[in-house]
């Protein structure tokens, strides 16, 4: 007897470890799934936020009133980051690029200051730029606006693509992940179905017996949750030691929100599954135990 009780604990111990491994893969699937969405939108503001909206600024225009105009725009909930190119600034940076001091030739600095502008991910966009330059037209300190228009068109349909596919994505392998999980977790009641069907002959009550098997489905999906975690964390790792500048893009943020998801769809998704599993075996009788 006692052989007896020490292989069926093997067994058990067994089909939870498999139940483990097997929860902790789909698991990692469903976080790459949160990670690959949060990520495209942080590379989606990124690629916005760094498209250049370029102000020219009038001849007269001092570097004091530059400077003071700079201070302005700061405080526009438009602007996420501004740069003041003066015209020595730009004599150099020109200077630089053909090998050639155009002053030399000219008998002055050909060159205009100008404020670049970065604008926030929300207002990157060709109706909100068009209206943002408008207002910025009506300072007389401008005399012109540039942006590249044709790039911000195609980043913004390309964007939204991207998004939508991955969007389709994350819904399909949602179920499919809580399938594999939901099928994953009836295989391991199944082979107890007879031990279910055991403590009902000695009149244990639904919820006593649900019990243990619902802390048992818990606490496997928890571990899993855990393993997904770490392997999710080492991909992590090992984009930053590839490319350090990635971390651009994957902010804590981003880490924190996809471990607490796997962790909640650990939790969630194998006490659903192991209550509706343990349901279906308590409501069949000993007949068709026999049967599945």
């Amino acid at each position: 007897m006692g052989k007896k009780r020490s292989k069926t604990r093997v067994r058990h111990g067994l089909q939870g470890v498999t139940l483990c491994i097997s929860t902790a893969l789909v698991l990692i699937l469903l976080g790459m799934v949160v990670f690959s969405v949060l990520t495209a939108r942080n590379l989606s503001a990124y690629v916005k936020e760094n498209l250049t909206v370029t102000m020219m600024l009038g001849e007269d225009v001092t570097d004091t009133d530059a400077q003071r105009m700079c201070n302005e725009l700061k405080g526009r909930p438009y602007v996420s980051h501004l740069t003041y190119i003066s015209k020595e600034q730009a004599l150099k940076e020109q200077t630089a690029a053909m090998g050639t001091d155009p002053s030399e030739f000219l008998g002055m600095n050909p060159f205009v200051a100008s404020v670049e502008l970065q604008l926030r991910a929300q207002y990157a966009n060709t109706d909100s730029v068009k209206r943002i330059s408008t207002v910025l037209k009506s300072d007389k300190r401008v005399t012109d606006i540039t942006y590249p228009q044709d790039l911000m068109d195609i980043v913004n349909r390309n964007l939204n693509r991207i998004n939508l596919v991955l969007l389709v994505l994350a819904v399909l392998l949602t179920c499919v992940s809580f399938s594999l999980i939901n099928n994953t977790v009836k295989l391991g009641m199944y082979a107890r179905r007879f031990t279910i069907h055991t403590m009902k002959l000695v009149g244990a009550s639904w919820g006593f017996i649900r019990r243990p098997f619902l802390g048992n489905a818990v606490g496997i999906g928890l571990l899993a949750a855990l393993l997904a975690d770490a392997v999710l964390a080492a991909g992590v790792y090992a984009l930053y030691t590839y490319e350090p500048g990635i971390m651009t893009v994957i902010t804590w943020q981003v880490m924190a929100v996809t471990g607490a998801a796997v962790f909640l769809c650990g939790f969630v998704i194998t006490l659903l599954c192991a209550y509706v599993a343990v349901n279906k075996f308590l409501r069949m009788k000993a007949g068709d135990l026999y049967k599945i």
